[in-house]
Protein backbone atom coordinates (compact mmCIF):
# COMPACT_ATOMS: atom_id res chain seq x y z
CA UNK A 1 0.00 0.00 0.00
CA UNK A 2 2.98 2.26 -0.60
CA UNK A 3 2.03 5.68 -1.81
CA UNK A 4 -1.01 6.27 0.41
CA UNK A 5 -0.17 8.78 3.19
CA UNK A 6 -1.95 6.86 5.93
CA UNK A 7 -2.60 8.60 9.26
CA UNK A 8 -2.73 6.24 12.23
CA UNK A 9 -1.53 8.12 15.31
CA UNK A 10 -4.33 9.14 17.65
CA UNK A 11 -4.34 10.11 21.32
CA UNK A 12 -7.59 9.16 23.02
CA UNK A 13 -9.16 7.21 25.87
CA UNK A 14 -12.04 4.80 25.30
CA UNK A 15 -15.37 6.19 26.42
CA UNK A 16 -14.11 9.74 26.90
CA UNK A 17 -15.41 12.67 24.86
CA UNK A 18 -12.85 14.82 23.04
CA UNK A 19 -13.43 18.20 21.39
CA UNK A 20 -11.67 17.67 18.06
CA UNK A 21 -12.79 20.86 16.28
CA UNK A 22 -14.97 23.87 17.17
CA UNK A 23 -18.16 22.00 16.21
CA UNK A 24 -17.12 18.35 16.54
CA UNK A 25 -16.67 16.05 19.51
CA UNK A 26 -15.76 12.37 19.32
CA UNK A 27 -16.26 9.32 21.55
CA UNK A 28 -14.42 6.13 20.56
CA UNK A 29 -15.98 2.76 21.33
CA UNK A 30 -13.78 -0.01 22.69
CA UNK A 31 -14.27 -2.38 19.73
CA UNK A 32 -10.83 -2.48 18.08
CA UNK A 33 -10.19 -5.06 15.36
CA UNK A 34 -8.94 -5.70 11.82
CA UNK A 35 -11.93 -3.89 10.31
CA UNK A 36 -12.48 -1.22 12.99
CA UNK A 37 -8.84 -0.23 13.73
CA UNK A 38 -8.92 1.47 17.16
CA UNK A 39 -12.71 1.29 17.34
CA UNK A 40 -15.82 3.10 16.15
CA UNK A 41 -15.49 6.88 16.42
CA UNK A 42 -18.88 8.45 17.17
CA UNK A 43 -19.19 12.11 16.23
CA UNK A 44 -21.28 14.70 18.07
CA UNK A 45 -21.93 17.87 16.07
CA UNK A 46 -22.83 21.20 17.62
CA UNK A 47 -23.55 22.38 21.14
CA UNK A 48 -26.81 22.35 23.06
CA UNK A 49 -28.90 20.90 20.24
CA UNK A 50 -26.70 18.31 18.57
CA UNK A 51 -26.52 15.56 15.97
CA UNK A 52 -24.81 12.19 16.37
CA UNK A 53 -23.21 10.28 13.48
CA UNK A 54 -22.66 6.48 13.54
CA UNK A 55 -23.50 5.62 17.17
CA UNK A 56 -21.75 2.25 16.81
CA UNK A 57 -22.28 -1.27 18.14
CA UNK A 58 -24.71 -2.27 20.90
CA UNK A 59 -22.23 -2.31 23.77
CA UNK A 60 -23.72 -1.22 27.10
CA UNK A 61 -20.60 0.59 28.34
CA UNK A 62 -20.41 2.48 25.04
CA UNK A 63 -24.05 3.58 25.24
CA UNK A 64 -23.46 4.82 28.78
CA UNK A 65 -20.37 6.74 27.59
CA UNK A 66 -22.47 8.44 24.91
CA UNK A 67 -25.15 9.34 27.45
CA UNK A 68 -22.49 10.96 29.65
CA UNK A 69 -21.08 12.88 26.70
CA UNK A 70 -24.56 14.12 25.76
CA UNK A 71 -25.75 14.97 29.27
CA UNK A 72 -27.56 18.30 29.42
CA UNK A 73 -27.96 18.55 25.65
CA UNK A 74 -30.77 17.68 23.26
CA UNK A 75 -30.03 15.22 20.47
CA UNK A 76 -32.09 16.26 17.45
CA UNK A 77 -30.76 13.80 14.84
CA UNK A 78 -29.04 10.40 14.86
CA UNK A 79 -27.38 9.66 11.50
CA UNK A 80 -25.93 6.47 10.04
CA UNK A 81 -23.39 6.35 7.20
CA UNK A 82 -24.27 2.71 6.44
CA UNK A 83 -25.46 -0.47 8.12
CA UNK A 84 -22.38 -2.47 9.05
CA UNK A 85 -22.55 -3.80 12.60
CA UNK A 86 -19.88 -1.42 13.91
CA UNK A 87 -21.85 1.65 12.75
CA UNK A 88 -25.65 1.41 13.00
CA UNK A 89 -26.97 -1.01 15.68
CA UNK A 90 -26.95 1.58 18.47
CA UNK A 91 -28.77 4.19 16.35
CA UNK A 92 -32.32 3.28 17.37
CA UNK A 93 -31.55 2.69 21.07
CA UNK A 94 -29.75 6.05 21.29
CA UNK A 95 -32.53 7.85 19.40
CA UNK A 96 -35.15 6.26 21.65
CA UNK A 97 -33.26 7.45 24.73
CA UNK A 98 -32.89 10.93 23.22
CA UNK A 99 -36.43 11.19 21.86
CA UNK A 100 -35.40 11.88 18.26
CA UNK A 101 -35.36 10.08 14.90
CA UNK A 102 -32.79 8.00 13.03
CA UNK A 103 -31.71 9.24 9.61
CA UNK A 104 -30.04 7.05 6.99
CA UNK A 105 -30.62 4.56 4.18
CA UNK A 106 -32.17 1.10 4.84
CA UNK A 107 -30.06 -2.01 4.83
CA UNK A 108 -29.97 -3.53 1.32
CA UNK A 109 -31.83 -6.83 1.20
CA UNK A 110 -30.82 -10.15 -0.29
CA UNK A 111 -27.06 -10.19 0.22
CA UNK A 112 -26.46 -11.30 3.81
CA UNK A 113 -26.62 -15.01 3.11
CA UNK A 114 -24.09 -14.61 0.30
CA UNK A 115 -21.33 -12.92 2.27
CA UNK A 116 -19.59 -14.03 5.44
CA UNK A 117 -17.20 -11.48 6.87
CA UNK A 118 -16.48 -10.09 10.31
CA UNK A 119 -17.84 -6.83 8.94
CA UNK A 120 -21.42 -8.06 8.59
CA UNK A 121 -24.40 -5.82 8.03
CA UNK A 122 -27.27 -5.09 10.37
CA UNK A 123 -29.91 -7.03 8.49
CA UNK A 124 -33.31 -5.35 8.37
CA UNK A 125 -32.14 -1.93 9.58
CA UNK A 126 -34.61 0.82 8.69
CA UNK A 127 -34.18 4.49 9.53
CA UNK A 128 -37.08 6.62 10.66
CA UNK A 129 -36.24 9.14 7.93
CA UNK A 130 -34.83 8.15 4.54
CA UNK A 131 -31.82 10.26 3.59
CA UNK A 132 -31.44 11.36 -0.04
CA UNK A 133 -28.49 12.89 -1.85
CA UNK A 134 -28.38 16.64 -1.19
CA UNK A 135 -30.67 16.62 1.85
CA UNK A 136 -29.74 19.35 4.33
CA UNK A 137 -30.17 19.15 8.10
CA UNK A 138 -29.60 22.03 10.50
CA UNK A 139 -29.17 22.89 14.14
CA UNK A 140 -27.91 25.91 16.09
CA UNK A 141 -24.65 26.83 14.34
CA UNK A 142 -24.34 23.67 12.23
CA UNK A 143 -25.45 22.46 8.81
CA UNK A 144 -25.08 18.89 7.54
CA UNK A 145 -25.57 17.84 3.93
CA UNK A 146 -26.07 14.22 2.87
CA UNK A 147 -23.84 12.98 0.05
CA UNK A 148 -24.67 9.47 -1.13
CA UNK A 149 -21.49 7.47 -1.76
CA UNK A 150 -22.26 3.88 -2.83
CA UNK A 151 -19.33 1.51 -3.22
CA UNK A 152 -18.34 0.14 0.18
CA UNK A 153 -22.04 -0.57 0.60
CA UNK A 154 -24.86 0.45 -1.72
CA UNK A 155 -26.49 2.40 1.13
CA UNK A 156 -23.38 4.34 2.18
CA UNK A 157 -23.86 8.06 2.72
CA UNK A 158 -21.40 10.71 3.94
CA UNK A 159 -22.31 13.96 5.68
CA UNK A 160 -20.72 17.34 4.95
CA UNK A 161 -20.39 19.89 7.76
CA UNK A 162 -20.61 23.13 5.81
CA UNK A 163 -19.33 25.41 8.56
CA UNK A 164 -15.96 23.61 8.65
CA UNK A 165 -15.79 22.39 5.02
CA UNK A 166 -15.46 18.91 6.50
CA UNK A 167 -16.86 15.50 5.56
CA UNK A 168 -17.83 12.65 7.86
CA UNK A 169 -16.68 9.92 5.49
CA UNK A 170 -17.80 6.77 7.33
CA UNK A 171 -15.96 3.86 5.73
CA UNK A 172 -15.92 5.44 2.26
CA UNK A 173 -12.50 6.98 2.92
CA UNK A 174 -10.45 5.94 5.96
CA UNK A 175 -7.14 7.46 6.99
CA UNK A 176 -5.70 4.27 8.47
CA UNK A 177 -6.45 1.79 5.66
CA UNK A 178 -8.08 1.20 2.32
CA UNK A 179 -11.78 0.35 2.20
CA UNK A 180 -13.19 -3.15 1.67
CA UNK A 181 -15.42 -3.40 -1.39
CA UNK A 182 -17.32 -6.69 -1.10
CA UNK A 183 -19.71 -7.89 -3.82
CA UNK A 184 -22.55 -8.43 -4.32
CA UNK A 185 -23.51 -5.24 -2.45
CA UNK A 186 -20.12 -3.54 -2.71
CA UNK A 187 -19.37 -2.24 -6.20
CA UNK A 188 -15.98 -1.03 -7.45
CA UNK A 189 -17.36 1.05 -10.31
CA UNK A 190 -19.71 2.84 -7.90
CA UNK A 191 -16.79 3.31 -5.51
CA UNK A 192 -14.62 5.05 -8.11
CA UNK A 193 -17.51 7.34 -9.02
CA UNK A 194 -18.18 8.15 -5.37
CA UNK A 195 -14.52 9.01 -4.79
CA UNK A 196 -14.67 11.41 -7.74
CA UNK A 197 -17.85 12.91 -6.31
CA UNK A 198 -16.23 13.61 -2.95
CA UNK A 199 -13.02 14.96 -4.49
CA UNK A 200 -14.99 17.44 -6.59
CA UNK A 201 -16.26 19.08 -3.39
CA UNK A 202 -12.76 20.05 -2.21
CA UNK A 203 -13.18 19.30 1.49
CA UNK A 204 -10.54 20.56 3.90
CA UNK A 205 -10.88 17.64 6.31
CA UNK A 206 -12.25 14.11 6.25
CA UNK A 207 -13.47 12.59 9.52
CA UNK A 208 -13.64 8.79 9.06
CA UNK A 209 -15.58 6.66 11.53
CA UNK A 210 -12.34 4.78 12.27
CA UNK A 211 -9.05 6.49 12.99
CA UNK A 212 -7.68 10.05 12.79
CA UNK A 213 -8.85 12.79 10.43
CA UNK A 214 -7.42 13.24 6.95
CA UNK A 215 -6.30 16.86 6.49
CA UNK A 216 -5.05 16.91 2.87
CA UNK A 217 -8.24 15.37 1.54
CA UNK A 218 -7.85 15.57 -2.24
CA UNK A 219 -4.24 14.39 -2.24
CA UNK A 220 -5.31 11.46 -0.09
CA UNK A 221 -8.18 10.63 -2.46
CA UNK A 222 -5.77 10.76 -5.41
CA UNK A 223 -3.52 8.27 -3.62
CA UNK A 224 -6.54 6.07 -2.81
CA UNK A 225 -7.53 5.96 -6.50
CA UNK A 226 -3.93 5.37 -7.65
CA UNK A 227 -3.71 2.45 -5.24
CA UNK A 228 -6.88 0.91 -6.65
CA UNK A 229 -5.66 1.33 -10.22
CA UNK A 230 -2.33 -0.26 -9.27
CA UNK A 231 -4.23 -3.14 -7.67
CA UNK A 232 -6.06 -3.70 -10.95
CA UNK A 233 -2.76 -3.81 -12.83
CA UNK A 234 -1.42 -6.31 -10.29
CA UNK A 235 -4.48 -8.51 -10.87
CA UNK A 236 -4.02 -8.39 -14.64
CA UNK A 237 -0.32 -9.23 -14.16
CA UNK A 238 -1.22 -12.30 -12.08
CA UNK A 239 -3.68 -13.39 -14.77
CA UNK A 240 -0.97 -13.07 -17.39
CA UNK A 241 1.38 -15.04 -15.12
CA UNK A 242 -1.09 -17.93 -15.18
CA UNK A 243 -3.16 -17.46 -12.02
CA UNK A 244 -6.84 -17.96 -12.73
CA UNK A 245 -8.22 -18.20 -9.17
CA UNK A 246 -8.75 -15.20 -6.92
CA UNK A 247 -7.42 -16.87 -3.77
CA UNK A 248 -4.14 -17.73 -5.55
CA UNK A 249 -3.78 -14.06 -6.49
CA UNK A 250 -4.51 -12.89 -2.95
CA UNK A 251 -1.60 -14.96 -1.57
CA UNK A 252 0.77 -13.03 -3.83
CA UNK A 253 -0.78 -9.56 -4.05
CA UNK A 254 -1.61 -9.34 -0.32
CA UNK A 255 1.38 -11.27 1.03
CA UNK A 256 2.31 -8.40 3.38
CA UNK A 257 -1.25 -7.90 4.67
CA UNK A 258 -2.61 -9.41 7.91
CA UNK A 259 -3.84 -12.91 6.98
CA UNK A 260 -7.06 -12.25 8.90
CA UNK A 261 -7.93 -9.78 6.16
CA UNK A 262 -7.31 -12.17 3.26
CA UNK A 263 -10.97 -13.25 2.99
CA UNK A 264 -11.97 -9.58 2.76
CA UNK A 265 -9.10 -8.98 0.33
CA UNK A 266 -10.45 -11.78 -1.87
CA UNK A 267 -13.78 -10.01 -2.02
CA UNK A 268 -12.05 -6.75 -2.99
CA UNK A 269 -10.22 -8.63 -5.74
CA UNK A 270 -13.57 -9.99 -6.90
CA UNK A 271 -14.91 -6.41 -6.97
CA UNK A 272 -11.93 -5.37 -9.08
CA UNK A 273 -12.43 -8.41 -11.29
CA UNK A 274 -16.07 -7.55 -11.94
CA UNK A 275 -15.00 -4.01 -12.85
CA UNK A 276 -12.27 -5.35 -15.17
CA UNK A 277 -14.76 -7.68 -16.86
CA UNK A 278 -17.12 -4.75 -17.37
CA UNK A 279 -14.20 -2.79 -18.89
CA UNK A 280 -13.39 -5.66 -21.27
CA UNK A 281 -9.93 -6.32 -19.83
CA UNK A 282 -10.79 -9.69 -18.25
CA UNK A 283 -12.98 -12.66 -19.20
CA UNK A 284 -14.63 -15.19 -16.91
CA UNK A 285 -15.53 -18.87 -17.20
CA UNK A 286 -19.07 -18.47 -15.91
CA UNK A 287 -20.66 -16.35 -13.20
CA UNK A 288 -18.54 -13.66 -11.54
CA UNK A 289 -17.82 -15.38 -8.22
CA UNK A 290 -14.85 -16.12 -5.96
CA UNK A 291 -14.47 -19.66 -7.33
CA UNK A 292 -14.59 -18.64 -11.02
CA UNK A 293 -11.62 -19.00 -13.37
CA UNK A 294 -10.62 -15.61 -14.81
CA UNK A 295 -8.37 -14.80 -17.77
CA UNK A 296 -6.74 -11.71 -19.21
CA UNK A 297 -8.67 -10.60 -22.30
Amino acid sequence: MAGIPFVRELKFAYGEVDQVSPLIRRVICENPGPFTFLGTGVYIIGHGEVAVIDPGPPIDAHLEALKRALAGERVTHVFTTHTHMDHSPLAHPLAQWAGCKVYGIPDPSGWHDQVSLEEDGEEGFKPDVLVKDGDVFTGPGWTLEAITTPGHMSNHVCYALREENALFSGDHIMGWSTTVISPPDGNMGDYYRSLDKVKARGFATLWPTHGPPVRDANAFIDAYVAHRRAREEAIVARLKAGDTKIFDMVKVIYKNVDARLHPAAARSVLAHMIHLVEAGRVTADGALELSTDFHAA
